[in-house]
């Protein structure tokens, strides 16, 4: 079972393009071992096993893939929840605990706090003791986002979110922020840092962001990074500490997957088309 949010509706409409055609697309997915290659060790068919990034080609109903990028799925998650939050855990876990490593008394800012991932940003700083500011754009997503844990709802539309982080900060800025809309958010996220904050850039949802001159970046003596979740799992010691802290946060009621919709695989167009519609919200799981 395959999440279809991890290729998104911007897969879907061939803004990322594939190498070659055909291809399968999907990059995450929990499913049971059927069969191991010869002299593998840790792997047994019948295992649960989970994993989210490269090789692409979810979207299937068997895959085959390399033992060290897959990871053992607990006995205590379903399955289906373990496929809805693998991807957007991960991210999380890497963004929080290793990009940059927020601690209690830190005060950050997370855009798109009622996403995939900003949700679970939200959910996870709270627990780790931060300040969690975020903007959201509809009343529906603010009651989310609060419910995540964000202790103060920023309505990006009917709001300058610069000036109300200046408020609530009383001028003294966030630690960092967390970027996923890219364009329209970028040079205000930069405005929203205080002193050798760091910006984390990991999206560009409205589009690419405009260049800055690294000039921009000496008055406050900020960081500015782009970071892919690829290059910070790229030992097998990393990803298996990165996933087994979002399963025992999972375990623990510390992080919540919402599993609003549920596709037949063979409906993955549909699963498509209600996603770009924004029909959809919360994870959507296809199911084999």
């Amino acid at each position: 079972m395959g999440r279809c949010g991890s290729w998104g509706t911007k897969g879907g409409k061939g803004v990322y393009k594939p190498a070659s055609m055909p291809f399968t697309p999907g990059m995450e997915a929990v499913g049971e071992v059927v069969a191991v290659g010869s002299g593998l060790t840790g792997r047994m068919i019948g295992d649960l096993v989970a994993y989210a990034g490269n090789p692409m080609g979810a979207y299937a109903e068997e895959q085959i893939l390399p033992a060290d990028k897959v990871v053992p799925v607990p006995s205590s998650i379903d399955p289906i929840v373990a496929a809805s939050i693998m991807l957007k855990g991960m991210t999380a876990q890497f963004l929080l605990r290793r990009c940059f490593k927020v601690e209690r008394g830190h005060t950050i800012l997370v855009h798109a706090a009622a996403g995939g991932v900003g949700s679970l940003l939200c959910q996870w700083a709270n627990a780790l003791g931060a300040t969690v500011i975020g903007t959201v754009s509809t009343n529906e997503k603010a009651a989310q986002a609060k419910e995540d844990g964000c202790h103060h709802v920023i309505m990006y539309k009917n709001e300058d979110f610069v000036s109300r982080v200046n408020d609530i900060t009383s001028g003294k800025g966030v630690n960092v922020v967390y970027d996923s809309v890219g364009k329209d958010t970028f040079k205000g996220s930069l405005a929203c840092l205080k002193s050798r904050g760091y910006m984390v850039s990991f999206g560009q949802s409205s589009g690419s962001p405009d260049p800055i001159p690294l000039s921009d970046l000496a008055p406050k003596s900020l960081f500015l990074t782009r970071p892919s979740m690829m290059q910070y799992n790229e030992t097998r010691d990393e990803l298996l500490e990165c996933a087994g802290e979002v399963f025992a946060n999972v375990t623990s009621g510390i992080l919540k997957a919402r599993v609003n919709h549920k596709y037949p695989l063979s409906r993955v167009a549909d699963a498509h088309a209600d996603l770009e519609n924004r029909i959809t919200s919360g994870s959507v799981v296809l199911l084999p």
